[in-house]
């Protein structure tokens, strides 16, 4: 695998988290192509391949309704994400399609100050190698270590 691929795919997931966790969530959906697929799943219903989800989209304009409504409609207590992520595992690449694998971990920044694990697990994603600039997500199904989801799971993993 080209090295150039795995650096273009590691920077990309750098800014994606880098966009959530500086509070910069009007920019998340332009990390993905129009027509895409984003999941949250536990990884018991994934291994099972139950397609059900705690969070699901399949266009990038239902991932701007979903930063619209997290603005303007939803209440919730105010928080921020730390990210931690492992290198991609670039599982194969097709033309311009790449597949990867990245181990992931939240922290969690409530606004009194305390901080927890929110969530671990995996990305699986589908990317799609552009001309010029990153690459972007065709689909990205969050794949969470635990059953447990916390009320709280408001901002994008």
């Amino acid at each position: 695998m080209s090295e150039d691929v795995v650096s273009q795919i590691g920077q990309m997931q750098a800014a994606y988290a880098r966009c959530i966790d500086n509070g910069e969530l009007d920019a998340w959906p332009n990390f993905f192509v129009e027509q895409c697929i984003y999941k949250i799943t536990t990884a018991d219903n994934h291994s099972q391949g139950l397609e059900a989800g705690v969070v699901f989209a399949n266009s990038r304009a239902m991932l701007v309704d979903r930063i619209t409504s997290l603005r303007e409609a939803n209440v919730y207590e105010r928080h921020t994400y730390r990210h931690f992520l492992g290198q991609p595992w670039i599982k194969s690449k097709e033309g311009v399609r790449v597949a990867s694998e990245t181990p992931f971990f939240v922290i969690r920044i409530m606004r009194d100050g305390t901080t927890d694990i929110f969530a671990t697990g995996r990305y699986l994603d589908v990317y799609s190698l552009q001309p010029e600039g990153a690459p972007k997500l065709v689909e990205r199904i969050v794949v969470c270590d635990s059953s447990r989801f916390d009320t709280l799971l408001a901002l994008p993993l």
